[in-house]
Order: C-alpha cells, then structure tokens, then sequence
C-alpha cells in the first residue's frame, strides 16, 4: 500500500514545500493586486467618467518601488531555489550506496553486496545515495514523496539522495518520456527500520552466496530477470505484452520471423541465448522488432543459467 502522508517523507519535503509555498503565495498575490487594479482604473477611468484623455507624467518614485520589492523578491526565490538545490547536491560521507538502474521500462536497484531488488528498500533515519544508470535511452526517477527528481542519461553519471524520517512505502516514477510503456515504468520505496533493514541484507546476502548449497536456483532466475527489467515487457502465465512470455518457451516450437522469412523455430537453449544476445534475429510473429536490445555485454554466464533453469520449472 502506497503511503499518501508526506510530510516527513524525506529530509527535503519541508524546504521543497517551504519554497514552492513562498512562490506559489507571491504569484497569488501579485495575481490579485494586478487584477483589482485592472479592475479599479477600468470603473475610474472608464469614457463616462473621463470623456477627453489627460496626460500622466511619468513617477520616478512609483518606478523605484515596482523595479525594487520585485527585485527583492525574486532574489529571495532564488534563495529558496539554491539552498534547495545546494542540499541536494551535498551528500553526506556516511550515504550508503545504491546503484539505480533504468532500462525500458522498469528500474532495478543493486545494493553493495550483489542484491538486486525491483522495489528499492531502504532505512529510516539514514541517508542513502542513488547513482543512476540508463541502459537504453534517457530515463528520469521521480520521487514525489521525497521530493527528488534527477534525469538519467545512457554514459552520463548522475546520482541523487535522500533520508527518509518516516516508514511506508512510496511511488517511484519515470518523468521522462521514454517509449511505449512509459506510463507503466513505476516502482517503489519501501522504508522500514534499521534493524529490519540489517535484518533483511543479512538474510539475502547469504540467500545469493554462489557456496550456498540451499540457494534456489529457481529464485536466482527471478533475480536476474529483476535485474534486467524483463518482467515490464514479458509474463510468466503465457499472457500477450510487449514481448513473448516465458511459459512453455523451452521444448516447444515458436513461429518466428528472421529476415522477413517466416519459420519454425524449437525452445531450446540455442535459441534462448540467441534471443538475448541479438533478440531481433528472430522476432516472435504477432511481436514489433526492435524494441528490446541486446544483453551481450551485460549479462554474465551464470546468469544465463539461471534463466535457463528458471525457464525449465515454468515449462514443466
């Protein structure tokens, strides 16, 4: 359930909120002083009541006031805006590291000891710094709630942070148009305590050590198609999305379109790894090519057969 208080969502809501207000209250009231004195000189000089124009001479002290108080207060806005943007930008030295990463269309966060979740779980009362990564094309995460928002760039380094005073679950969004699904490009944070929060790295990091006998290696395939973003775009109960979905694709036929050819092609492991490594060689009919890029330089071996053993329990 998604936490609608804000308040303390984040350190930054109260400044944030403190200069949207200042703003917001400055244009409202410009807006009605304007608008009365529109209103005034309309009735006082209106052709009834001065039939033959008359020339004002100009006022050196009424120019002064109006180049003055709105000097003021837009230098007053601005330092809302920098000591906003100044805080933001300052991450203090004890900020655990977390990577973001962004790919159409959904993100995936990897902590420090190899986690990778698509819900982004953090602490409370300890400041947490994002370093963001596009995979594909510009992405932008957005959370409201904490009110931060920072453009991610494919091979530019970009990063945001915050501390969150309150437990609950808040919406991550992407504001960047981004293809297709953008609108379907949403996640979220998740803060709870710190000790559940030590609690649960000390849980999963011995849940993915490669010399743990009981891993599972069904969860591990879960994990890598987390990690990729696959799950925005495929299904495991055999429902239409962007792409193909993954029930039954290992040991049965797909009709396919390679070069404009239509074929039949076998579930295998061939053909698994080829669908990653150049996924429009062989384009899925009733599927659009060139939306899914190639994992070639991203995904590692053992994550491969991960897939594959996750692949085999949804087609049994």
């Amino acid at each position: 359930m998604i936490d609608k208080t804000t308040q303390d969502a984040s350190t930054f809501v109260s400044q944030v909120d403190s200069a949207f207000l200042f703003i917001f209250g400055v244009a409202l009231l410009f807006l009605f002083a304007i608008t009365a004195v529109l209103v005034y000189y309309i009735f006082r000089y209106r052709k009834s009541k001065n039939p033959k124009a008359t020339h004002i001479e100009g006022s050196t002290k009424l120019e002064i006031i109006w180049t003055v108080i709105p000097t003021i207060l837009v230098l007053v806005m601005f330092s809302y805006g920098w000591q906003g943007w100044k805080s933001q930008k300052e991450v203090p030295d004890d900020a655990m590291q977390i990577k973001a990463i962004a790919r159409m269309w959904s993100f995936a966060f990897e902590y420090e000891n190899g986690i990778v979740t698509d819900t982004l779980i953090v602490p409370k009362d300890r400041p947490v710094k994002l370093d963001l990564k596009a995979m594909d094309v510009i992405h932008s995460m957005y959370i409201p709630a904490f009110r931060v928002k920072q453009d991610m760039v494919p091979g530019k380094e970009s990063y945001i942070w915050f501390e969150s005073e309150r437990e609950g679950n808040y919406e991550v969004f992407c504001a960047e148009y981004c293809g297709l699904r953008h609108s379907y490009m949403m996640s979220a944070v998740k803060v709870i305590p710190e000790v559940d929060f030590d609690k649960w790295m000390e849980e999963n990091t011995v849940a993915i050590d490669e010399n743990n006998e009981g891993t599972n290696k069904r969860l591990a395939g879960v994990s890598v198609l987390r990690k990729y973003g696959c799950n925005a775009c495929h299904t495991v109960d055999g429902s239409k999305l962007v792409g193909p979905s993954y029930k039954g694709i290992l040991g049965s036929t797909r009709t396919v379109i390679t070069d404009g050819v239509e074929r039949e092609v076998f579930g295998d492991e061939e053909y698994i790894r080829r669908s990653i490594m150049d996924p429009n060689a062989d384009v899925v009919k009733g599927y659009d090519q060139g939306l899914m890029l190639s994992y070639k330089d991203q995904i590692t071996e053992q994550e491969i057969k991960d897939l594959l053993e996750y692949f085999q329990s949804l087609s049994e």
